[in-house]
């Protein structure tokens, strides 16, 4: 079909998602691999080129492990970016530089966006149930009883049409899908604007980020990938776009930070507003939000982009469950319950970052310099700050998860991440975790064969959802015996997995398609816990089997699209 060309009609999908920004492009090639029918609909004839987002956490390194692109993502990024925080006189108030890989991948990373988003969106090509169409606007959807009717408007002004059984409105912060859904969008806007701008030729060259705490005029610098530098800068009252796309005003900020201001590369400017909001939920019948769509945050920790692709990857294995007919609907409501208090987590995180960052008093900026001094002496404060744990890890009380009685008030396992070091099997010398238990369910046992564990129900159970099995051996006993049928033996090569089961009673764990322990017992309550878990996945007695994820194909040598849709 040529670019331009608007049927009357698309053929009927499953899942239509609006929106291909990085939460809607995951989505959709998630669903690809879990072979569910998506038409990604983006009303723009291009994806995004203007200043966007520049930070991105381990979280999302591991979503695009998972999708198969992770390689392609991380040749437009810098790994381990140091954040300095900075007052008005240079001196350092405070350091971010998390150690941890825990996950697989490093804490921080600078990016540049939009060339990221161009990764996802050839990575869609690899799915033949995936289409995506641009320059196509939503203007309406109506839901029936069965699915849901969605009308577009083409690139050349007629109507098109596309019927499917859920809707995901990745739209961002003005959504369309979430207007027309009447949801609250509750929070607040800051009363000042910043300027982004993003040169070429990095005229400083530092790797890092700093945090300019200058009350004079608080400011933001940092070093990105290709030579690319971002400066923000807090715009004054009365200071508007009109100020900033004057050169002469553009030249005098940034003469406080390069050598030759007139000789800055400029590749685009904007100014934006911040906005700290909230939508009052995440899912009406058949319609979802997800990304800017559902909550909104200011960018000091970078957690906007992050907490999209977080969205996507929760809802996306929930929304095969339920289009394969292997779980009910009721599923897709802990998609509400466990994304919706973490993104207003990191929505006041955010906030309470640009507190420290934004204040244009002398007075408070010098209280604010102390209290960083008092910290800075402590050496548990100062790691503390250092290795981000004050950052809320996600950590889902209730939904598709089986909490023990201790499980919120104790040492929690259940709801959260599984961890993600390197090992070694019988094939590998070393190779991380997830590329042995693949992008589905997978049950991981210390020590033991988790098939032997589980009665005949329980087997039966796990083997329509398509777990994988897993044997964690320490690796002195990786070659010992034969690997049982079905199962997969690991060694732990790096001791890392026998000291996350030694901080806990349980030896065996039940992780979901988004790494997320669903649940978590002693080795002979594995049958027990399994129809617990079924319970909390809502499957539906006597329904269909799972699918089983497909490996994506790789990209065409050049990366270069086919067609735009």
């Amino acid at each position: 079909m040529p670019p331009h060309s608007s049927p009357a009609a698309l053929d009927p999908v499953d899942v239509v998602i609006v929106g291909a920004g990085p939460t809607g492009l995951t989505l959709a090639n998630l669903l690809g691999i879990y072979g569910v029918r998506t038409l990604l609909v983006e009303a723009g004839e291009k994806l995004i080129d203007y200043p966007r987002g520049v930070g991105m956490d381990d979280e999302s390194l591991r979503s695009f492990q998972q999708i198969g692109l992770v390689d392609q993502v991380r040749n437009h990024t810098t790994p381990n970016q140091i954040m300095r925080f900075v007052n008005g006189k240079g001196t350092l108030l405070a350091e971010l530089d998390p150690q941890t890989d825990e996950f697989g991948w490093p804490r921080r990373n600078a990016f540049i966006q939009p060339l990221v988003d161009a990764e996802l969106y050839k990575g869609t090509d690899r799915f033949g149930c995936v289409k995506v169409v641009l320059g196509h606007r939503m203007e309406a959807f109506t839901e029936t009883r069965d699915g849901i009717d969605v009308d577009l408007i083409g690139p050349e002004g007629g109507p098109v049409s596309v019927s499917a059984r859920y809707l995901v409105g990745a739209d961002g912060g003005r959504s369309i899908t979430r207007k027309a859904l009447g949801l609250a969008f509750e929070g607040r806007t800051e009363p000042s604007s910043w300027l982004v701008v993003d040169l070429r030729n990095d005229p400083i060259g530092s790797p890092n980020a700093y945090m300019g705490c200058d009350p004079a005029r608080p400011y933001v610098s940092i070093g990105l990938p290709h030579g690319i530098r971002r400066f923000e800068f807090m715009l004054m009252p009365g200071e508007d776009q009109a100020f900033a796309d004057d050169d002469v005003n553009m030249h005098a900020m940034l003469a406080q930070h390069v050598p030759d201001p007139a000789a800055a590369d400029i590749i685009r400017r904007r100014v934006y507003t911040h906005h700290s909001r909230v939508a009052h939920s995440f899912r009406k019948g058949r319609v979802m939000v997800a990304g800017d769509a559902a909550h909104l945050m200011p960018v000091w920790q970078g957690q906007g982009f992050n907490s999209g692709i977080r969205d996507a990857v929760n809802l996306g294995w929930k929304l095969a469950c339920v289009v394969h007919e292997v779980s009910g609907e009721r599923l897709l409501d802990s998609y509400d319950s466990e994304r919706r208090p973490h993104a207003a987590a990191m929505v006041d995180l955010s906030d309470k970052v640009g507190k420290v960052i934004s204040p244009t008093s002398r007075l408070l900026a010098g209280a604010r310099d102390a209290v960083f001094r008092g910290l800075g002496a402590v050496p548990a404060a100062k790691n503390y700050v250092a290795q981000m744990k004050f950052k809320p890890m996600p950590f889902y009380e209730s939904g598709a998860v089986v909490h023990r009685a201790k499980d919120v008030t104790g040492a929690p396992v259940v709801g959260r991440l599984f961890i993600q070091p390197r090992v070694a099997t019988r094939e590998q010398a070393e190779v991380l975790l997830d590329e042995v238990t693949g992008p589905w369910f997978t049950v991981i046992a210390w020590n033991n064969n988790p098939l032997a564990l589980l009665d005949n129900e329980a087997h039966r159970t796990l083997s329509r959802l398509g777990a994988r099995f897993i044997e964690v051996r320490p690796v002195a006993q990786l070659h010992y015996g034969t690997e049982p049928e079905g199962v997969t033996i690991v060694g732990d090569s790096t001791g890392r997995l026998k000291a996350w089961f030694d901080q806990r009673p349980e030896s065996v764990v039940l992780v979901r398609p988004d790494r997320f322990v669903a649940g978590a017992c002693l080795a002979q309550n594995t049958s027990t816990l399994t129809r617990q878990v079924a319970e909390s996945l809502h499957l539906i007695p006597g329904g269909h089997d799972a699918p089983r994820p497909v490996l994506p194909v790789a990209l065409p040598a050049d990366g270069v699209r086919a067609s735009a849709g």
